[in-house]
C-alpha cells in the first residue's frame, strides 16, 4: 500500500510541471534529497534569438515602421512639389506669401508626423521586448520551482574559441561564468517550453547566435525617409 502512495505522489509531481520542458537535467533526475542550493544558468540573448513569438512581434512592427516610411515620403514629395511651385512664384506677391504659409504649416505637419511615430514606435518596441522578457522570467520560474533551483543566473553560451573578432573575444572574456556544468544550462528545455506555448515545436538555434553582453539583441527602429 506505502509503495502505491509513494508512485501516486510521484506522478502526481511530474504532472505539475507544464508540458513542453521536457526531461529534466540529469542532476535533477534521481536526487531523493535536492541539495540546499542548486544554481542554474539561462542565455537570455539565445532565447529572444530564438523565440518564434519574438521574431513574429518584431516582423509586425517592421510592417507599421514600412507603412508609415511609405507615408512620410509621400508627404516629403508634397512638400518637395510645393517648394518647386514657391520657387516659380514671384516673391513678395500675395500668391507667394499664401504659398510660402502653406509650405512652412506642411513642413511642421511633416516634422510632427516623424516624431510622432518615432515615439510611437520605440513605445511599441519596448512593449515587445518587456512582453517577451515577462513571459520568459515566468518560465524560468515555473521550471526552477518544479526542479528544487535556488538560484537561476543569466549567462552567454558563446566560447571565446568560437571567434577571431577582437571586441567578441574580450566581451566572452569578460562574461561572469567561467565554468559551468551542462545540466546547469536550463537555456534549451526553457527555449522548447515557450515556443510549444506560441504553437511551434521547430527550436533549431539561428546560426551563429551574436553575443550581446547579457542584453536581448536589438533592431533599430527608424522612421521617415532617409
Amino acid at each position: 500500500m506505502k509503495k502505491i502512495i509513494l508512485s501516486v505522489a510521484a506522478m502526481a509531481m511530474i504532472a505539475g510541471l507544464p508540458a513542453g520542458f521536457g526531461v529534466a537535467p540529469a542532476a535533477a533526475q534521481g536526487d531523493a534529497a535536492p541539495a540546499a542550493h542548486k544554481v542554474g544558468l539561462i542565455d537570455m540573448a539565445f532565447i529572444f534569438k530564438n523565440y518564434k513569438k519574438f521574431d513574429a512581434l518584431r516582423e509586425d512592427l517592421k510592417g507599421e515602421i514600412a507603412q508609415s516610411d511609405t507615408q512620410a515620403k509621400a508627404m516629403q514629395a508634397k512638400l518637395k512639389g510645393m517648394d518647386d511651385q514657391l520657387k516659380q512664384m514671384k516673391a513678395g506677391s500675395p500668391d507667394f506669401a499664401a504659398k510660402e504659409k502653406q509650405l512652412l504649416q506642411a513642413k511642421a505637419e511633416f516634422e510632427s508626423f516623424v516624431k510622432g511615430a518615432q515615439r510611437e514606435f520605440i513605445k511599441k518596441e519596448s512593449q515587445i521586448y518587456k512582453t517577451i522578457y515577462l513571459e520568459v522570467t515566468d518560465a524560468v520560474n515555473m521550471y526552477a520551482k518544479h526542479y528544487q533551483y535556488t538560484l537561476i543566473m543569466r549567462f552567454n553560451r558563446e566560447e571565446v574559441e568560437g571567434t577571431d573578432e577582437p571586441q567578441d573575444v574580450l566581451q566572452r572574456m569578460n562574461r561572469q561564468v567561467v565554468f559551468f556544468r551542462e545540466e546547469n544550462d536550463i537555456t534549451s528545455p526553457v527555449l522548447k517550453y515557450l515556443n510549444k506555448q506560441y504553437g511551434v515545436d521547430d527550436t533549431t538555434p539561428k546560426a551563429p547566435v551574436t553575443p550581446t553582453g547579457g542584453t536581448a539583441p536589438r533592431t533599430p527602429v527608424r522612421t521617415g525617409s532617409k
